[in-house]
């Protein structure tokens, strides 16, 4: 009879928070990049156009986004997992799945108010470019976040099934 591998718990918490640390790393990484970008151009376009507001939309968006990045980032212990139990170990697998599909319903409903913003525009007369603009960024940051958060709930997710195997 063949022997099956031994899986380590301490390995596994520690693999987990790595991802998880790695995760934050990929939002921070976004969020910069959106903000040196949207920066940059918030500056060089006309205050009354849609393109404007877009970038002011992204700024404020990222600005939120590298603030979570970095408390992720920060509350990620990939050293000091070790001592985790199984049933822990369960909890916090799935408590941060249930994270990761809460945040996949909310980048949902980012791109439907996106849609709605846009949709908005074309029956005001005040301001419709800001409307177009800030639905615009919502389109693009909630479907950032939903690539995100749906392929992270996947990645992240081996490790339950990886988990559920040490149960006797």
């Amino acid at each position: 009879m063949p022997l099956l591998p031994v899986i380590d718990l301490s390995a596994l918490n520690h693999g987990r928070e790595l991802l998880a640390e790695r995760g934050m790393a990929v939002l921070g990484t976004w969020a910069l990049l959106n903000l040196l970008v949207s920066g940059y151009w918030l500056t060089q376009t006309d205050r009354r156009a849609e393109m404007h507001y877009f970038h002011q939309m992204n700024v404020g968006w990222n600005i939120v986004n590298a603030v979570l990045a970095v408390v992720g980032m920060l509350r990620a212990h990939p050293n000091q997992v070790a001592g985790l139990t199984l049933a822990d170990s369960l909890a916090a697998q799935f408590d941060f799945e249930k994270i990761l599909l809460l945040n996949a319903g909310l980048d949902v409903a980012y791109l439907t108010i996106g849609s709605w913003l846009r949709a908005r525009a074309l029956t005001t007369a005040q301001r419709p470019q800001r409307l177009r603009g800030f639905g615009r960024s919502l389109w693009l940051q909630g479907g950032f976040l939903l690539l995100f958060d749906v392929s992270f709930y996947f990645v992240y997710h081996q490790y339950a099934g990886r988990l559920l195997n040490l149960v006797p």
